[in-house]
């Protein structure tokens, strides 16, 4: 993952942050409503305002089923800590920050195969019925957009071979890492002006 954010982060500086406001090896904590911090993979803070914040996170096999439920649990909460502690001022309040999710899945048989539900008392939404967790995945990301969790989303595949060499898939064209990258800069291209007056 460390590719994806050196590339997010020479993106952010041609877009007009300077590189002392960009944080992704160290001084990741923001604050948090429901918990003291929380370490994040990526942000963008400029005089006290909070830019851009970014989670990056990866599974590989064996165990998909309890890591995917980890995952999912881990995202939302993440990002309903972070929109409360902004209601609550805790960012600066200049400026509403992007908030990205990437997840990078082990392309592998396992987590292509279909995968069975169990429904002891209601039936699940029908896409997830026979679904693999490379769909219930994709199917995650879109939906974090899509109830405006975050602002943007990049679901790629990649085996631990193909990997080793930076070779990945984009199995949504809506999930692409090129879509979230685009997201992100044009957040802060809007705002780098904006940001210099602060």
């Amino acid at each position: 993952m460390d590719g994806f954010i050196e590339l997010l982060t020479t993106l952010v500086i041609e877009a007009g942050i300077d590189g002392s406001h960009i944080y992704y090896r160290e001084s990741l904590e923001l604050p948090g409503f429901f918990r003291p911090t929380k370490k994040w993979d990526f942000l963008v803070v400029v005089k006290s305002q909070l830019i851009a914040a970014l989670e990056a996170k990866s599974q590989v096999g064996p165990s998909f089923g309890n890591n995917f439920n980890n995952r999912t649990e881990e995202a939302m909460g993440s990002a309903v800590d972070l929109w409360t502690a902004f209601r609550e001022k805790a960012f600066g309040s200049e400026v509403r920050p992007w908030l990205g999710y990437i997840f990078l899945l082990d392309d592998c048989p396992k987590s292509r195969a279909s995968v069975a539900v169990q429904e002891p008392h209601f039936k699940v939404f029908e896409e997830f019925r026979g679904s693999s967790y490379a769909k219930r995945y994709e199917l995650f990301c879109r939906r974090l957009v899509l109830e405006r969790h975050y602002d943007s989303a990049a679901f790629l595949l990649s085996g631990s071979q193909a990997g080793l060499n930076g070779d990945y898939v984009e199995p949504a064209s809506d999930l692409t890492f090129e879509k979230f990258a685009k997201s992100l800069v044009a957040q802060v291209a809007a705002f780098s002006g904006r940001i210099k007056e602060l």
